[in-house]
């Protein structure tokens, strides 16, 4: 069986022996078809700026839109780029090409969902990751998510410069190569989801400007990204491409999923939930799909119009201060009182919820959602990757902590996620890298690299943070396999599988339904949580300080303790919470 999804943008194969070639060009007066090998061909103009011609051409024919004689520009709905280069001709893909081994697969709940983040490229590309599958479902992984793989410049990429969000990177493999990868996942009861970047297009091979310039908000509007000129979705063409490449990516694919990066930067929350709306009706009853969002202004109602979770930032921030002690950047906003805003996270979901944040409000009530709306983690491509060495957790944090905020991560009714590498306690650092083709832009990277950490003192001098073009930045920060030998990598390979499969046993069978009971500090750097799970209550003690805790919250009798020491155990029984340490129960009554 193949599957397929017809797109109104780019080229169609027609089944006949003709292709129809569709392109949005509202500023161009007359655009020209131009097919390897088979010549010239003029498009006709159609309402609304669009252009199209139907002519005989095959599967892997390369073709490209002559605009003018000054520029010709690869089809911004490419499935699949002739080399991989942005800047060259688009190549006709027949979706139908490939065989699906696992047809009927049709997803899984959220609810099981236990998320591993992971760079295509620094795990060997599409084949890699699927060599890796057994290993990480026998970990206790339910979904793959990969960071963007949209055609970007150059070789190395982290996936936020993508220019053609409809095709693979060609550096990681062919699009039949993508198809099997997410097959076989299927095939091992796994999902996969897609990091997607709607929010702006990156500097290099982004020619949308030159002839569609309503794709993108007038430079007075005041409307910009960190990276670039803003995209307009509220244009229905613009709107509808990014929908169609949702449907393209869960259909034609049959990704599981989609995290959409960064929506704040759209200003358009009316148009994601039309976005979901669309999705849901195309996945129908009998196919699980999910979606997330990458969201910093933290809207709470999105989370209840078509979206299954956001990353939850505030989590990650408040834990990461009190293991680190760092206040520099956004850590400042929760290095005052950085347990009590870890302490709302666990109780209502965000820890800002409309108050002011940098002089200005932020996010939205939250305490009603469902804990499984929120995606808690200790390290993504993010937290780390923006440091200006790129440290893991693994280097910054003793052991012991860590593996006290894992039983914290993965015992807790929320949706938890790991980075690849954080499995074996990876110390190989994850740097930003990229491979832009020009000398402009390289100098603009690295520099504009530099100023950014200028201000940290603690980074040292500006020539130590790694020049994000040079080929070993990359080469540094592939995660070293080797390192699951050691003793400390068995022994938190260890744990996570504990962990999950406790999980696995004790709280997936009532997360649908599980909420918060309330949550409390005990002291700087110590909590205790509650959540009502079917029957019974389960409860959390942490202390993440270096002395042992007095506390008066003892569990009831019959607790049944689903991890922890025995002697930690004992140790609360009499009042005391021992150091670096989590526990968990499930009490048999409701607290």
């Amino acid at each position: 069986m193949s599957f397929r999804h017809a797109m109104p943008y780019g080229a169609e194969l027609h089944g006949d022996g003709r292709v129809r070639f569709r392109l949005w060009a509202p500023d161009a007066e007359r655009v020209l078809l131009e097919i390897d090998g088979g010549g010239t061909h003029p498009m006709r103009a159609l309402d609304d700026g669009w252009h199209e011609c139907i002519c005989e051409a095959a599967a892997g024919t390369g073709y490209r839109y002559r605009i003018s004689e000054a520029l010709r520009v690869p089809d911004p709905a490419s499935r699949r780029q002739q080399g991989g280069d942005v800047h060259g001709p688009s190549v006709v893909v027949d979706p139908a090409a490939y065989r699906w081994q696992h047809p009927r697969w049709s997803g899984r709940p959220w609810r099981e969902a236990v998320i591993y983040e992971l760079h295509v490229g620094l795990m060997g590309g599409f084949r890699g990751v699927q060599a890796a599958l057994p290993r990480l479902r026998e970990l206790g992984i339910t979904a793959l998510e990969l960071m963007p793989i949209a055609q970007f410049p150059g070789e190395r990429n982290w996936g936020y410069d993508g220019v053609l969000p409809f095709a693979p990177a060609a550096a990681y493999g062919t699009p039949d190569e993508l198809k099997a990868l997410i097959d076989a996942a299927h095939g091992q009861g796994l999902m996969v989801l897609l990091d997607v970047v709607y929010n702006h297009f990156g500097p290099d091979g982004n020619y949308l400007g030159a002839y569609a310039s309503p794709f993108f908000h007038a430079a007075e509007s005041g409307q910009q990204t960190p990276w670039g000129a803003a995209i307009d979705v509220a244009v229905p063409q613009v709107g509808d491409f990014f929908v169609h490449n949702a449907l393209y990516w869960l259909e034609e694919y049959r990704f599981d999923g989609l995290r959409l990066d960064a929506v704040h930067t759209l200003g358009n929350p009316a148009w994601l939930a039309s976005l979901a709306a669309r999705v849901r009706a195309a996945a129908g009853e009998h196919r699980q799909v999910h979606l997330i969002l990458e969201n910093e202004a933290n809207q709470a109602h999105l989370l209840r119009a078509g979206f299954d979770a956001q990353w939850n930032d505030d989590f990650h921030n408040a834990l990461h201060v009190l293991l680190t002690g760092e206040r520099s950047g956004y850590y400042g906003a929760y290095a005052d009182d950085a347990i009590g805003k870890l302490v709302r996270c666990l109780a209502e979901g965000f820890a800002w919820q409309g108050e002011p944040m940098r002089g200005k409000p932020r996010g939205e009530p939250s305490a009603h959602l469902r804990p499984l709306c929120f995606v808690d983690f200790l390290q993504n491509h993010d937290q780390i990757g923006n440091r200006a060495l790129g440290e893991r957790l693994s280097v910054l944090v003793p052991p012991a902590l860590l593996d006290a905020c894992y039983a914290l991560l993965l015992l807790t009714p929320a949706t938890p996620m790991l980075f690849m590498g954080e499995e074996w306690a990876s110390t190989a650092p994850f740097l930003f890298f990229t491979d832009h083709q020009t000398q402009a832009l390289r100098d603009a990277v690295r520099e504009g690299r530099r100023k950014e950490f200028a201000e940290f003192e603690s980074y040292g001098k500006a020539e130590e943070i790694p020049d994000p073009n040079a080929a070993e930045t990359c080469d540094r920060s592939r995660p070293d396999p080797a390192e699951a030998e050691r003793p400390e990598g068995a022994a938190r390979q260890a744990l996570l599988r504990q962990l999950l499969a406790v999980r696995k046993q004790h709280l997936l069978p009532h997360l649908d339904h599980a909420r918060a009971l309330g949550a409390e500090a005990l002291a700087e750097r110590a909590l205790h949580a509650r959540w009502q799970l079917g029957p019974a209550c389960l409860r959390i003690y942490c202390n993440l300080g270096d002395a042992p805790l007095a506390i008066d919250i003892p569990p009831t009798r019959g607790a049944r303790w689903l991890h922890g020491e025995p002697s930690a155990v004992a140790a609360l029984a009499e009042g005391c919470l021992a150091p670096a340490c989590t526990l968990v129960c499930l009490e048999p009554s409701a607290c």
